[in-house]
């Protein structure tokens, strides 16, 4: 794209030059900030048409709005970091400020341009970060004509239009690469690897026919099931002491090292993990986490493990860490978890049934199910790559459209294509006096 034939310095210290022609000022000039309310005296159980909104999206729905028309949302607490656009009723609640766009604005505009602000700069450090209306209503801004603003935001409905669909494309990829993998794995732990083999009918009915030499059986009696260490916060340590992995150590299948947990109790050598164990999240807020698991390896033996993990000890393990990676784990672990508590015990964990091959047939299953994981894995870590670039130019383009790094004016959308937000035009230029 071309750039603006003359620029000037900026006042801000967040920016290099803008055009010379554009205007800098708070973002008050553009939005009056309003802030949310309690939403309890609308609510509505049944779907309407008016969402009620929070810093981490709708999540409701309302039996009047707050405001009606255009408007920018700014988290005030949460999720600071995530400007909405939204048009027509909606309700906001205090996690949330809303927008009144002034009549020198462009709503779309003042979206992307919203999209911008390094919020970083102005949360509060605490463990919710929020943001104050008046550093979010006095952040420094370039401003354009009324008629530039809505010609940089047809350009950028148009280009992000174009690359969100391929954000979406490699999203649905990485998606069925998931479940790929996981069918993969499923059919050859409870099929096998030969299509000739006789099968039987196992009996159970999340394993179905297994081949017919296989032995059916139960996880305890190839292992044990070891919860994991329960301690109070006045364990807990800045430094030294023992690391107790949780559920969030556990990350894609392998153990993370980051944000760990150090405390001053004595563990005993049953609860330090070894090479081989595999680590399992047994208890969280979530039910969609119970059952991920990781296999330990040389970085994470010798640490301990928290109260709401479960570590599975077998020298069957090489094989069974695809059982918990299959289909037949998952669903068996959420018939155990009941409505109120998402907890996998260990007596239910050593109840669930498997099918196990010969050792000669779980070895060619693991060679196997080594390389297509690998496979797997690669092309999946090939799309979050390309999703990352996406994000980043689209990021990118934002931020030069919307700071004058590029010249968009003499822009025009491809014939036919329909680019226009029609909420978002502006048919007379203004400007600021």
């Amino acid at each position: 794209m071309k750039r603006y034939a003359d620029y000037k310095y900026s006042t801000s210290p967040l920016l290099d030059k803008v055009p010379a022609h554009w205007r800098e000022g708070p973002l008050k000039y553009l939005l009056r900030i309003r802030g949310g309310q309690d939403h309890k005296a609308v609510e509505n159980d049944t779907p309407t048409d008016i969402p009620v909104i929070g810093s981490g999206g709708a999540f409701s729905y309302a039996t009047d709005y707050l405001y009606e028309g255009e408007s920018v949302l700014l988290g005030r607490k949460g999720t600071i970091d995530r400007p909405l656009y939204v048009s027509g009723k909606f309700w906001t609640v205090d996690t949330m400020f809303y927008t009144e766009i002034l009549p020198t604005a462009n709503a779309r505009f003042a979206y992307y341009l919203s999209t911008t602000i390094p919020f970083s700069l102005y949360s509060t450090n605490t463990a919710l970060p929020s943001m104050s209306q008046f550093d979010l209503a006095n952040h420094s801004v370039p401003i354009p004509s009324t008629q530039e603003q809505q010609k940089i935001a047809q350009f950028l409905d148009y280009e992000t239009a174009k690359i969100d669909a391929l954000i979406d494309e490699q999203k649905r990829l990485i998606e069925l690469l998931k479940e790929k993998r996981q069918a993969v794995i499923s059919h050859a732990v409870t099929k096998g690897l030969n299509p000739d083999a006789p099968m039987k009918d196992s009996g159970v009915e999340w394993l179905g026919e297994v081949p017919e030499h296989w032995k059916l059986t139960k996880l305890g009696y190839l292992g044990n099931a070891i919860i994991g260490l329960t301690y109070s916060p006045d364990d807990i340590i800045d430094e030294g002491g023992a690391i107790v992995l949780r559920s969030t150590n556990i990350q894609n299948g392998r153990v993370s090292l980051h944000d760990n947990v150090h405390v001053s109790k004595k563990i005993s050598d049953k609860l330090r993990l070894r090479v081989g164990d595999i680590l399992i999240c047994s208890r969280n807020g979530s039910r969609a986490l119970i059952g991920k698991n990781a296999l330990i390896d040389e970085s994470a033996a010798g640490h301990t493990f928290g109260a709401f993990t479960t570590v599975f000890r077998s020298t069957y393990n090489p094989f069974l860490r695809y059982i918990f990676d299959s289909r037949i784990f998952s669903a068996q672990a959420g018939l155990f978890m009941t409505t109120t508590v998402n907890q996998l015990t260990t007596g239910t964990l050593n109840q669930m049934q498997i099918a196990l091959p010969p050792v000669n047939e779980q070895t060619e299953i693991i060679e196997y199910l080594d390389d297509e994981v690998m496979r797997v894995e690669f092309l999946t870590s090939e799309c979050k790559l390309s999703l990352k670039l996406l994000q980043e130019r689209r990021s990118a383009l934002i931020s030069a459209a919307v700071t004058g790094k590029i010249d968009v004016r003499d822009w025009q959308p491809p014939e036919g294509s329909d680019t226009v937000n029609s909420n978002a035009s502006v048919q007379t230029e203004r400007h600021y006096g």
